[in-house]
Protein backbone atom coordinates (compact mmCIF):
# COMPACT_ATOMS: atom_id res chain seq x y z
CA UNK A 1 0.00 0.00 0.00
CA UNK A 2 1.34 3.26 -1.05
CA UNK A 3 2.71 4.84 2.31
CA UNK A 4 0.99 8.52 0.91
CA UNK A 5 -2.42 7.49 2.29
CA UNK A 6 -1.04 7.66 5.89
CA UNK A 7 0.38 11.66 4.99
CA UNK A 8 -3.48 12.28 3.49
CA UNK A 9 -5.24 10.94 6.17
CA UNK A 10 -2.95 13.19 8.58
CA UNK A 11 -3.73 16.17 6.42
CA UNK A 12 -7.45 15.30 6.31
CA UNK A 13 -7.38 15.14 9.94
CA UNK A 14 -6.00 17.77 10.88
CA UNK A 15 -8.07 19.90 8.34
CA UNK A 16 -11.15 18.81 9.92
CA UNK A 17 -9.72 19.95 13.72
CA UNK A 18 -8.88 23.67 12.29
CA UNK A 19 -12.37 23.15 10.74
CA UNK A 20 -13.93 22.67 14.26
CA UNK A 21 -11.82 25.58 15.73
CA UNK A 22 -13.06 28.08 12.98
CA UNK A 23 -16.79 26.62 13.15
CA UNK A 24 -16.53 27.85 17.45
CA UNK A 25 -15.26 30.74 16.53
CA UNK A 26 -17.61 31.71 13.68
CA UNK A 27 -20.78 30.17 16.21
CA UNK A 28 -19.50 32.82 18.90
CA UNK A 29 -19.21 36.22 16.44
CA UNK A 30 -22.08 37.83 18.73
CA UNK A 31 -20.72 36.61 21.90
CA UNK A 32 -19.37 39.52 24.33
CA UNK A 33 -15.81 39.15 24.67
CA UNK A 34 -14.93 36.27 22.94
CA UNK A 35 -11.40 35.84 21.88
CA UNK A 36 -11.02 33.90 18.43
CA UNK A 37 -9.10 30.60 18.79
CA UNK A 38 -6.53 29.96 16.41
CA UNK A 39 -4.68 26.97 14.78
CA UNK A 40 -1.75 26.79 12.28
CA UNK A 41 -0.76 23.34 10.40
CA UNK A 42 3.10 22.97 9.66
CA UNK A 43 5.36 20.47 7.24
CA UNK A 44 7.32 17.76 8.99
CA UNK A 45 8.93 15.18 7.15
CA UNK A 46 8.32 11.51 7.94
CA UNK A 47 11.30 10.24 9.30
CA UNK A 48 12.99 6.67 8.18
CA UNK A 49 15.66 5.60 5.44
CA UNK A 50 13.27 4.57 2.87
CA UNK A 51 10.88 7.78 3.45
CA UNK A 52 13.40 10.76 4.28
CA UNK A 53 12.28 12.93 1.93
CA UNK A 54 10.31 11.79 0.12
CA UNK A 55 7.14 11.89 2.53
CA UNK A 56 5.74 14.83 5.11
CA UNK A 57 3.10 14.67 7.26
CA UNK A 58 0.86 17.67 8.64
CA UNK A 59 0.74 18.51 12.42
CA UNK A 60 -0.91 21.15 14.27
CA UNK A 61 1.24 23.79 16.05
CA UNK A 62 0.16 24.73 19.52
CA UNK A 63 -3.45 26.13 19.57
CA UNK A 64 -3.24 29.79 20.42
CA UNK A 65 -5.53 32.84 21.27
CA UNK A 66 -6.48 35.88 19.39
CA UNK A 67 -6.06 38.35 22.84
CA UNK A 68 -6.86 41.52 20.68
CA UNK A 69 -9.44 43.77 21.95
CA UNK A 70 -13.54 43.36 20.46
CA UNK A 71 -15.55 46.26 19.46
CA UNK A 72 -17.08 48.48 21.74
CA UNK A 73 -20.47 49.71 21.53
CA UNK A 74 -22.77 51.63 23.91
CA UNK A 75 -26.00 49.36 25.13
CA UNK A 76 -27.68 51.70 27.92
CA UNK A 77 -28.40 48.92 29.99
CA UNK A 78 -27.23 49.38 33.47
CA UNK A 79 -25.60 45.93 34.19
CA UNK A 80 -23.46 45.36 30.76
CA UNK A 81 -20.13 46.27 31.65
CA UNK A 82 -17.21 46.32 29.04
CA UNK A 83 -13.42 46.11 30.71
CA UNK A 84 -10.42 48.62 29.77
CA UNK A 85 -7.15 47.55 28.35
CA UNK A 86 -5.88 44.21 29.65
CA UNK A 87 -8.47 44.01 32.98
CA UNK A 88 -10.23 40.68 33.07
CA UNK A 89 -13.27 39.54 35.19
CA UNK A 90 -12.76 37.28 37.91
CA UNK A 91 -16.19 34.12 37.89
CA UNK A 92 -16.42 31.43 39.92
CA UNK A 93 -15.94 27.92 37.26
CA UNK A 94 -17.94 24.81 36.99
CA UNK A 95 -15.48 22.71 39.53
CA UNK A 96 -15.42 26.24 42.09
CA UNK A 97 -12.26 27.38 41.41
CA UNK A 98 -11.49 30.92 40.04
CA UNK A 99 -11.39 31.62 36.27
CA UNK A 100 -11.19 35.13 34.25
CA UNK A 101 -13.53 36.54 31.21
CA UNK A 102 -14.14 39.33 29.27
CA UNK A 103 -17.88 38.69 29.05
CA UNK A 104 -19.71 41.94 30.32
CA UNK A 105 -23.86 41.06 29.65
CA UNK A 106 -23.57 40.40 33.16
CA UNK A 107 -27.43 38.94 34.85
CA UNK A 108 -28.86 38.40 38.29
CA UNK A 109 -29.91 34.69 39.02
CA UNK A 110 -32.70 33.24 40.84
CA UNK A 111 -31.10 33.21 43.87
CA UNK A 112 -29.64 36.48 43.68
CA UNK A 113 -26.51 35.62 42.52
CA UNK A 114 -25.00 38.14 40.05
CA UNK A 115 -23.61 36.09 37.05
CA UNK A 116 -21.73 36.50 33.74
CA UNK A 117 -22.49 33.46 31.06
CA UNK A 118 -24.22 31.75 33.89
CA UNK A 119 -20.89 31.48 36.29
CA UNK A 120 -21.32 33.40 39.90
CA UNK A 121 -18.95 36.44 39.57
CA UNK A 122 -16.56 37.01 42.08
CA UNK A 123 -16.66 39.70 44.51
CA UNK A 124 -14.30 40.79 47.75
CA UNK A 125 -15.52 37.07 49.62
CA UNK A 126 -16.86 35.04 46.60
CA UNK A 127 -19.61 34.71 44.89
CA UNK A 128 -21.49 38.33 44.31
CA UNK A 129 -24.94 37.88 45.95
CA UNK A 130 -27.13 41.17 45.24
CA UNK A 131 -30.91 42.09 46.45
CA UNK A 132 -33.49 40.99 44.52
CA UNK A 133 -35.65 42.74 42.36
CA UNK A 134 -32.72 46.15 42.92
CA UNK A 135 -31.67 48.15 40.18
CA UNK A 136 -27.69 48.03 40.17
CA UNK A 137 -25.04 50.66 38.76
CA UNK A 138 -21.85 49.79 38.11
CA UNK A 139 -18.74 52.44 39.32
CA UNK A 140 -15.46 52.58 37.21
CA UNK A 141 -14.16 50.36 39.80
CA UNK A 142 -16.33 47.59 39.69
CA UNK A 143 -18.31 48.71 42.61
CA UNK A 144 -21.51 47.53 42.38
CA UNK A 145 -24.14 49.56 44.46
CA UNK A 146 -28.35 48.95 44.18
CA UNK A 147 -31.26 50.72 44.53
CA UNK A 148 -34.38 48.91 45.80
CA UNK A 149 -37.90 48.48 43.67
CA UNK A 150 -39.59 52.07 44.53
CA UNK A 151 -36.74 53.64 46.32
CA UNK A 152 -35.40 57.06 45.85
CA UNK A 153 -31.84 57.83 44.03
CA UNK A 154 -30.35 58.83 47.48
CA UNK A 155 -31.16 55.41 48.91
CA UNK A 156 -28.67 53.40 46.93
CA UNK A 157 -26.11 51.40 48.54
CA UNK A 158 -23.29 49.72 48.09
CA UNK A 159 -23.44 45.98 47.88
CA UNK A 160 -20.01 44.45 46.85
CA UNK A 161 -17.46 45.15 44.95
CA UNK A 162 -16.30 42.89 41.29
CA UNK A 163 -12.79 41.46 41.22
CA UNK A 164 -11.01 42.58 38.34
CA UNK A 165 -7.91 41.32 37.74
CA UNK A 166 -5.31 42.27 34.91
CA UNK A 167 -3.10 39.84 32.98
CA UNK A 168 -1.11 40.82 29.52
CA UNK A 169 -2.14 39.63 26.33
CA UNK A 170 -0.46 36.08 26.40
CA UNK A 171 -0.21 35.49 29.60
CA UNK A 172 -2.81 33.59 30.26
CA UNK A 173 -4.92 30.28 27.87
CA UNK A 174 -7.82 29.26 27.54
CA UNK A 175 -9.42 25.85 29.16
CA UNK A 176 -11.83 23.42 27.38
CA UNK A 177 -14.77 25.17 28.76
CA UNK A 178 -13.73 28.72 27.50
CA UNK A 179 -12.39 30.69 30.69
CA UNK A 180 -8.99 31.71 30.97
CA UNK A 181 -6.79 31.07 33.46
CA UNK A 182 -2.81 31.21 34.40
CA UNK A 183 -0.63 28.75 33.06
CA UNK A 184 -0.50 25.80 36.16
CA UNK A 185 2.82 25.32 38.08
CA UNK A 186 5.17 21.82 38.02
CA UNK A 187 2.88 20.75 40.09
CA UNK A 188 -0.32 21.05 38.70
CA UNK A 189 -1.47 23.77 41.00
CA UNK A 190 -2.84 27.21 39.19
CA UNK A 191 -2.30 30.52 41.22
CA UNK A 192 -5.08 32.98 41.33
CA UNK A 193 -4.17 36.65 39.93
CA UNK A 194 -4.20 38.99 42.21
CA UNK A 195 -6.98 42.16 42.54
CA UNK A 196 -6.24 45.10 40.21
CA UNK A 197 -6.87 48.35 42.31
CA UNK A 198 -6.03 50.33 39.10
CA UNK A 199 -8.71 47.83 36.82
CA UNK A 200 -11.55 50.00 35.29
CA UNK A 201 -14.53 49.21 33.40
CA UNK A 202 -16.99 51.42 31.56
CA UNK A 203 -20.82 50.79 32.12
CA UNK A 204 -23.77 50.64 29.88
CA UNK A 205 -21.05 48.97 27.39
CA UNK A 206 -20.39 45.83 26.15
CA UNK A 207 -17.15 44.42 24.30
CA UNK A 208 -17.85 42.34 21.14
CA UNK A 209 -16.30 39.47 19.78
CA UNK A 210 -13.23 39.87 18.12
CA UNK A 211 -14.07 37.10 15.21
CA UNK A 212 -14.39 38.91 11.91
CA UNK A 213 -17.16 36.95 10.28
CA UNK A 214 -15.83 37.34 7.04
CA UNK A 215 -12.25 35.96 7.54
CA UNK A 216 -14.12 33.06 9.66
CA UNK A 217 -16.29 32.24 6.66
CA UNK A 218 -13.00 32.67 4.24
CA UNK A 219 -11.15 29.95 6.68
CA UNK A 220 -14.26 27.65 6.37
CA UNK A 221 -14.45 27.69 2.69
CA UNK A 222 -10.54 27.24 2.40
CA UNK A 223 -10.58 23.94 4.91
CA UNK A 224 -13.45 22.48 3.10
CA UNK A 225 -11.21 22.96 -0.12
CA UNK A 226 -7.96 21.20 2.40
CA UNK A 227 -10.20 18.34 3.38
CA UNK A 228 -11.53 17.46 0.12
CA UNK A 229 -8.03 17.82 -1.60
CA UNK A 230 -7.02 15.27 0.75
CA UNK A 231 -9.36 12.90 0.24
CA UNK A 232 -9.11 12.83 -3.49
CA UNK A 233 -5.62 12.09 -2.49
CA UNK A 234 -6.28 9.19 -0.91
CA UNK A 235 -8.74 8.09 -3.24
CA UNK A 236 -6.63 7.98 -6.25
CA UNK A 237 -3.75 6.49 -4.01
CA UNK A 238 -6.28 3.49 -3.64
CA UNK A 239 -7.01 3.29 -7.39
CA UNK A 240 -3.76 3.33 -8.01
CA UNK A 241 -3.12 0.21 -5.57
CA UNK A 242 -5.90 -1.60 -7.22
CA UNK A 243 -4.73 -1.23 -10.63
CA UNK A 244 -1.18 -2.71 -9.54
CA UNK A 245 -2.95 -5.87 -7.91
CA UNK A 246 -5.18 -6.10 -10.85
CA UNK A 247 -2.05 -6.13 -13.63
CA UNK A 248 -0.06 -7.96 -10.77
CA UNK A 249 -2.89 -10.64 -10.91
CA UNK A 250 -2.93 -11.19 -14.56
CA UNK A 251 0.78 -11.48 -15.10
CA UNK A 252 0.66 -14.25 -12.59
Amino acid sequence: MDRILYTAMGGAKQSLDAQAVVSNNLANTSTSGFRAQLQAMRAVPVQGDALHGTRTAVMATTPGTDFSAGPVNATGRDMDVALKGDAWLAVQDAAGGEAYTRRGDLQISANGVLTSGGLPVIGEGGPMVVPLDSRLSMGADGTVSAIGPGETPDAIVEVGRLKLATAAPGALQRGEDGLFRPPSAPDGTVANLPRDEAARLVSGALEGSNVSAVEAMVSLLDNARRFELQMKVIDDANNNAQRANSLLSLQG
